[in-house]
């Protein structure tokens, strides 16, 4: 093992890959900081653009946007009150009132360095961890890993949205999208309806290029957005220095909140499906309570910025965890990475540590390499990254759009491609009118050969008996979880319907008529 490391190291410590990792963590940074982007898509995007690179240095290249995007997504956060991504809510919460105050430099400097300590103790976390779930994985069989994709499945379904059965049927309709292809046991054509192009299955990118990027410009274009987000320059700048400056008793007052973020992002994010919204919502909620005075919270308290960001990056690597021991992803960007691998011939999960363990110690050397990147960017571009929210979508839209159309030809697919990604584009507009989940859509795309193959191989080894399952109580256990987890969120959200119907008028089939209240006007 240590002549592993070692040789990843210097796999790592190259021009080409410092560079690569580099220039990933700057995309990631600009996404981010850019309304109305977020990692993922860049991620959707520019897959296709790292084909003819080597496997390490693409896979170094996208998860350096991962991370970039991830800090980055503060920026319109704390400046503007517009969080770049979900998970960074919480964060304009203190962030925004911040720079009301005029102290938006040290809000966004508190947020790089505890987004920076996050990510680096997350990624210790992930060299730690995934190694022994590693080998215990490979311990598994197949009907052990077909209970596990089909809790997957559900557990995920139930945290990825507001409705539990809408993130269902995302996640089986994904499921169902993986089938058309060459059958994995006779070698023929199956829902092919005669298209050569579709009989590997249908292309991954052009999927996600058109639910996550394309679909993200129609909705923008239907809601006539302009990104044209203006910022006083008297909420940016102070005259104070101290206002500018973040002291060093101001860092340490912060490096337990740092901490304990680290652990919340570090726990929720291993967990497939949960993500960094909870995380950095569970992280805030601690360190408010924790704190002597927690009326200030919410009015621009710097401990509130460090616990929501720290968290929020700390789940980033952490997410990583199942994907490397188990090959499970747990997240939308999780889900485009492992696609990245498999498109360089790479299957993510516990046998990659066996067959080419130089390469995985590598992505984590890589990765610990993009933590140190992500502090020197964000302490010398800074100022340029807030200036971002400025750009006009009459520049931004097209750039993106273009894109989308050659990161779909280019995908190797050519026009079949972006026939698919337009198809895919509005099958994605219409997902987000209608709050279907993209992560289980996604996610079930993805793990749909591998949950065939494993499904079959458990129905040959148990002669499809249901009784022989009593040979195997960790995958009992496992089908018991997604039973209770679907008729616990199921039950939950039918009750919850209930109470927010609105009540009958006269046991009538008409909803009642209220008189508008007389507010004196």
């Amino acid at each position: 093992m240590p002549q592993q490391v070692l040789q990843a190291f210097l796999d790592v410590m190259t021009i080409q890959i410092v560079l690569y990792v580099s220039l990933g963590v700057f995309v990631g940074y600009v996404v981010g900081a850019l309304p109305g982007l977020n990692r993922a898509t860049a991620i959707a995007l520019l897959i296709p653009f790292t084909y003819k690179l080597p496997p390490l240095v693409a896979i170094s290249f996208l998860i350096g946007i991962n991370k970039g995007g991830a800090t980055g997504s503060a920026i319109t956060a704390i400046l503007v009150n517009v969080p770049g991504e979900p998970s960074s809510v919480v964060t304009t919460l203190d962030g925004y009132p911040m720079t009301r105050q005029g102290k938006a430099q040290k809000a966004l400097k508190i947020a790089l360095y505890g987004s920076v300590a996050g990510d680096f103790i997350a990624t210790i976390a992930l060299i730690v961890l995934t190694a022994p779930l590693a080998k215990l994985a490979i311990g598994t069989g197949p009907v052990e890993l077909t209970a596990v994709l089909i809790f997957a499945i559900t557990f995920i379904a139930a945290v990825s949205g507001r409705s539990f059965f809408k993130g269902l049927i995302a996640g089986f309709l994904g499921l169902f999208l993986s089938a058309p292809r060459l059958d994995i046991e006779t070698g023929q054509p199956r829902l092919t309806f005669g298209w050569q192009d579709v009989y590997d299955g249908i292309p991954l990118l052009a999927i996600a290029i058109g639910t996550l990027a394309l679909s993200e410009m129609l909705v923008q274009i239907d809601k006539g957005w302009r990104g044209n987000y203006s910022l006083k320059a008297s909420y940016m700048e102070s005259g104070k220095p101290e206002d500018r400056r973040l002291s060093w008793a101001e860092f340490v007052k912060c490096i337990p909140t740092i901490l304990r973020a680290s652990f919340v992002g570090i726990g929720v994010g291993i967990l497939p499906g949960l993500g960094g919204s909870l995380s950095s919502f569970l992280a805030y909620t601690w360190t408010k309570r924790a704190d002597p005075d927690p009326d200030r919270f919410g009015k621009g308290a710097i401990e509130g910025v460090a616990a929501a960001e720290t968290a929020d990056n700390a789940a980033v690597p952490a997410s990583l965890v199942p994907m490397f021991a188990i090959g499970l992803p747990g997240s939308v960007s999780t889900a485009l990475l492992m696609g990245a691998f498999m498109m360089h011939g790479l299957t993510p999960g516990p046998f990659l540590f066996r067959d080419d363990a130089v390469l995985v110690y590598s992505i984590f050397t890589g990765m610990l390499l993009a933590s140190a990147i992500l502090l020197v960017i964000g302490i010398v571009g800074q100022r340029f990254f807030a200036r971002l929210i400025l750009v006009s979508d009459a520049i931004l839209l097209p750039i993106i759009i273009f894109l989308c159309v050659a990161g779909a030809y280019l995908e190797g697919s050519g026009m079949f491609g972006v026939y698919l990604m337009l198809i895919f584009a509005f099958l994605g507009y219409f997902m987000k009118k209608y709050d279907f989940s993209f992560v289980t859509f996604l996610i079930g795309f993805i793990l749909g050969p591998m949950a065939e193959l494993s499904l079959r191989q458990a129905l040959i080894l148990t002669d499809a008996k249901p009784t022989a399952l009593v040979d195997h109580p960790v995958a009992v256990v496992f089908l018991l979880m997604a039973v209770i987890s679907i008729w616990r969120l199921g039950s939950f959200q039918m009750k919850q319907a209930r109470v927010e119907a609105p009540p009958l008028a006269n046991n009538s089939s008409e909803p009642a008529i209220r008189a508008p209240k007389n507010d004196g006007v």
